[in-house]
C-alpha cells in the first residue's frame, strides 16, 4: 500500500461506561481508515484483509502532537473533535429541603 492513498484520523476517545470521572480522558488517538474491504475466507468462516495499518492505534498525549506525526511521515489526516458537553453543577444533599425551593422533587 503507497503512504499516498492512507487516510489517518486523529480523535479523542471517549470515556467508557465504567469511567465517571475525567481521570486518563485527555489523550489522543491516530488510527488509520481501512484501505481494502474485508472478505471472507472460506476455511475459518472469520473475515480478514491483507491491510494490517487497520490494526495500528498510536496513543498521544496531545492532539498536536498527532498532528505533528501525522505530518513527519506524510501521512494525510482528518482530525475529529468531540461536541463539548455540559458542565454538572455539583450539589449538595441539602439542597433538597432547602426553604424557598421552588422546583419541584425528582424522586
Amino acid at each position: 500500500m503507497s503512504r499516498d492513498r492512507a487516510i489517518a484520523r486523529i480523535h479523542s476517545p471517549p470515556r467508557s461506561a465504567m469511567q465517571s470521572g475525567k481521570a486518563k480522558s485527555g489523550g489522543w488517538v491516530l488510527s488509520f481508515a481501512p484501505a481494502e474491504a474485508r472478505r471472507l475466507d472460506p476455511l475459518t468462516g472469520w473475515s480478514g484483509s491483507g491491510d494490517t495499518r487497520s490494526q495500528l492505534r498510536l496513543s498521544f498525549a496531545t492532539r498536536e502532537a498527532a498532528e505533528a506525526y501525522a505530518k513527519a511521515n506524510g501521512l494525510r489526516y482528518d482530525v475529529e473533535v468531540a461536541p463539548g458537553q455540559a458542565e454538572i453543577k455539583p450539589k449538595s444533599y441539602a439542597e433538597n429541603f432547602r426553604y424557598g425551593r421552588a422546583e419541584n422533587w425528582t424522586h
